[in-house]
């Protein structure tokens, strides 16, 4: 055959087949069957008030709950899918766009689009690129079925569920930067033809039949969404006893207020004295508005916290928060008359003057040493430390979904110590950091759209700070004065703030109380300047919408903030062992590196006041911090207080020994739930992994600095971590049957038949229930904190 003809019929073949293709998915024109597309539709076909409560309850009782539990639990953060979130009635009007939030390599800044914030109708939205998934035409039954993106996608997983097999192929893509198939409703036919398996809940087991005709007949009835109730007087009597103090007029108390605000703006704050125990809380958020207590609240939507509001005056105030509390985004905040009276001793009754305001402009306001310098650097550092926790956490939970930009900056689990409170009350420190304003400098101030070769400029400001800060440090403990543990914290005899565990999970992390697990490879000292820097470069100062040098920037900056506290607590070392823990923590680091370490954070030359009488000196160092802090440390996680069989919980220590091949073939986080052999409640636990690292300060490249054979695990009970990847559901008669098995793994397959025992799979048909009864058992035992997990990590293994 002549070459050429037959490339001519292959190339009519593949035409024809492609016509074929298109006629099978032709374009419903929508238009004509349901009228034009326009979110007035919605509006003007709201049912009259007495039929809006009546659905109203009918969406709380029924509706709600299987959204919650069938679609936030992957539709609520920044990564999720399509950027629709479906925790309020506000994200599930918006719909989806098919842009991604997470766009590391993006050489300028993209527009946020931050629900609540930067626009508040369907219409609005849509002039940003998001499309609905709602109907927005004619308001008939059949429109709001065959015109829903959400009721196709549904009716698309009850036609076309999970393949009956352990494990899903590869066509399912559950990787985190995996293309999205962001379908409009226009889209839709497409879609369904290519993608049968890609209906909703996606690679889960699909609704029951009574959860999806629920669902189906809500959006068939015009898919009536709740407007947030009204406050009752007792809320509003409370709010306006702390909006009086957080907008009075003197200058004192408008820099403490604005203060307050920057380190609080991403909580979820909430009145102790209106909320039961035993009951999830009424959460509220302190925005800064144009308006004044007494009027609506008029957002001022900036980027981050100090932007320049373009007012003459900011009022703060408290606005409800209406969303789904999902655990990743929850950092709870409690509001009480004991803080009220801390706030009111350490920032208007203390002795000091305000003579302006500082200025807005971001060379100042990114920098808080300046900002504040007005405020006594005790007051600011103790309104941090006395809810360490929730300072630390603002990094690791808040908005920011996915943290690997600053988290593969950190060592996989850590414990934080702090100085005490008491040296910010020594002038000699206050002044000192007084001048160093510019040599504390953070790379927030390059804005959302930064250069990432600004680095060379704040790496050479934190060198001439560690220089500074090591000679103050020569000179204040010298003829005889050394630094001991009598410096750091000891939560005061009644705060359990005064150690933290620090967990990282790759891209995610979890910051709890106490000293969780055995003694970790690093541990951290926490000054005031390293506590605030940390708080203004990874909340305040991070821009989730920001430009890759901005990422980046933030990233190089927190290398130095690691060291500089892993530095402090090696102060406590001899000098000999200082010396020979940070070789072993920086194994293979690069010459600059290197370089850095030796000339300007390890210059600390006083000895140790701390006597030592073994020779394993960092593990005798521990225990004396251990000692410490050892009248406020919490027991929640301890095995020891779970109420299974005493050979049950020896078991679970065993589990909790593993380390090497078996620990580095476990997921990140497992969570656990044991069945009691007798009779009562079942447990849960949470298996965490903790990949080992010859060093950590390489940018690229991760896991050429792994060092898997020192990999190992933390056993807690309860949960811990807000993105599951395992589930097991044991029975305690077969837990040691579960335990022999990972004790012997050694290869992927053998993790597999480990599944094959304990595991509740993606595919499980069991797994839905299962989820009900994981997350009922968290809210029941932690109202305040808990909130619904995430199943965007969930692996398929």
């Amino acid at each position: 055959m002549n070459p050429i003809n037959a490339v001519w019929k292959r190339w009519l073949l593949a035409l024809v087949l492609a016509v074929t293709g298109c006629a099978s998915v032709a374009q419903v024109d929508f238009d004509s069957l349901y009228g034009k597309s326009s979110p007035q539709m919605r509006a003007d076909n709201q049912p009259i008030q007495s039929e809006l409560t009546a659905q109203t309850k009918t969406y709380h009782s029924a509706v709600e709950p299987i959204i919650n539990s069938r679609c936030v639990v992957c539709h609520a953060c920044y990564d999720a899918p399509c950027q629709l979130k479906m925790t309020s009635s506000e994200g599930i009007e918006r719909g989806a766009n098919k842009e991604k939030v997470y766009q590391g390599t993006r050489l300028m800044a993209a527009t946020p689009n931050r629900l609540f914030v930067d626009a508040h109708t369907p219409e609005a939205w849509r002039e940003r690129g998001f499309y609905p998934v709602l109907n927005e035409r004619a308001q008939t039954p059949q429109a709001n079925t065959q015109a829903s993106v959400l009721a196709r996608m549904l009716t698309l997983k009850q036609a076309h569920p999970l393949p009956d097999t352990k494990l899903l192929d590869k066509s399912f893509d559950f990787s985190l930067d995996r293309v999205q198939q962001c379908a409009s409703i226009e889209e839709m036919d497409k879609y369904e033809q290519y993608q049968p398996l890609a209906g909703m809940p996606y690679g889960l087991p699909a609704l029951n039949q009574q959860e999806h005709k629920v669902l189906m007949q809500w959006l068939e009835q015009g898919a009536v969404l709740p407007t947030p109730p009204a406050l009752s007087a007792e809320f509003n009597q409370e709010i306006a006893r702390w909006e009086q103090f957080l907008n009075a007029d003197s200058l004192k108390a408008q820099l403490s207020a604005r203060y307050i605000y920057e380190h609080l703006f991403a909580f979820h704050l909430y009145f102790e004295s209106l909320t039961a125990a035993d009951a999830p809380a009424a959460y509220f958020e302190l925005v800064r508005s144009r308006t004044p207590p007494g009027k609506p609240i008029d957002l001022i939507a900036s980027r981050r916290p100090f932007d320049d509001p373009q007012v003459s005056r900011v009022y703060y105030r408290f606005k409800p928060y209406h969303a789904t509390i999902v655990d990743k985004t929850h950092i709870p905040y409690a509001l009480n008359n004991t803080v009220l009276q801390n706030w009111q001793q350490w920032f208007i009754d203390a002795k000091y003057q305000v003579s302006s305001l500082p200025s807005y402009a971001p060379s100042v306001a990114a920098n808080p040493f300046e900002a504040f310098i007005q405020l006594p650097a005790g007051s600011r550092y103790r309104f941090m430390l006395t809810r360490a926790q929730d300072t630390i956490m603002g990094f690791i939970k808040g908005p920011v979904c996915r943290g690997q930009v600053a988290l593969n900056v950190i060592n996989d689990r850590f414990w934080v110590y702090f100085v005490t409170p008491e040296y910010m009350d020594d002038s000699d420190f206050t002044d000192f950091y007084q001048g160093q304003i510019e040599n504390l400098r953070m790379p927030a101030e390059e804005e959302s759209t930064a250069l990432a070769v600004t680095w060379v400029k704040y790496a050479a400001k934190q060198g001439e700070y560690m220089r500074a800060r090591n000679q103050f440090l020569n000179h204040k403990f010298k003829n005889g004065r050394h630094l001991t543990i009598d410096g750091l914290w000891d939560g005061d005899g009644n705060n359990d703030n005064a150690s933290l565990t620090v967990f990282r999970h790759f891209d995610n992390a979890t910051v709890v109380k106490g000293l969780v697990g055995e003694s970790p490879k690093t541990a951290w000292v926490i000054d005031y300047a390293l506590l605030e820097r940390i708080h203004y470069l990874l909340v305040a100062g991070f821009d989730v919408y920001g430009n890759y040098g901005h990422q980046l920037l933030t990233r190089l900056y927190m290398d130095f903030l690691r060291m500089e506290g892993e530095s402090n607590f090696l102060t406590l070392l001899p000098q000999e062992e200082r010396r020979k823990q940070f070789k072993d923590w920086y194994q293979d680091a690069g010459t600059q590196l290197t370089a850095f370490i030796a000339g300007d954070i390890n210059t600390f030359n006083q000895p140790t006041g701390v006597l030592y009488y073994t020779d394993d000196l960092k593990a005798e160092l521990y225990q004396k911090l251990a000692a410490k802090v050892g009248e406020v440390q919490p027991q929640r996680y301890q095995i020891a207080l779970s109420q299974l069989q005493p050979n049950s919980k020896a078991l679970l220590q065993a589990l909790g020994r593993v380390k090497g091949t078996q620990a580095t073939l476990l997921p990140e986080l497992t969570m656990i739930m044991i069945e009691p052999e007798k009779t009562g409640k079942a447990e849960i636990f949470t298996l965490v992994r903790n990949s080992a690292h010859r060093n950590i300060s390489s940018l690229f490249n991760e896991e050429s600095n792994r060092d898997p054979a020192k990999d190992d695990v933390t056993l807690v009970r309860g949960l811990l971590g807000s993105y599951p990847e395992a589930f097991w559901h044991i029975k305690e008669q077969d837990l040691a049957k579960v335990v022999a098995k990972v004790e012997s793994m050694q290869t992927e397959k053998d993790y597999e038949a480990l599944l094959d025992l304990a595991a509740v799979r993606r595919t499980d048909p069991r797994f839905w229930a299962f989820s009900d009864k994981l997350n009922q058992a968290f809210f029941d035992s932690h109202p305040i904190e808990s909130g619904w997990l995430d199943y965007n990590r969930l692996q398929n293994r």
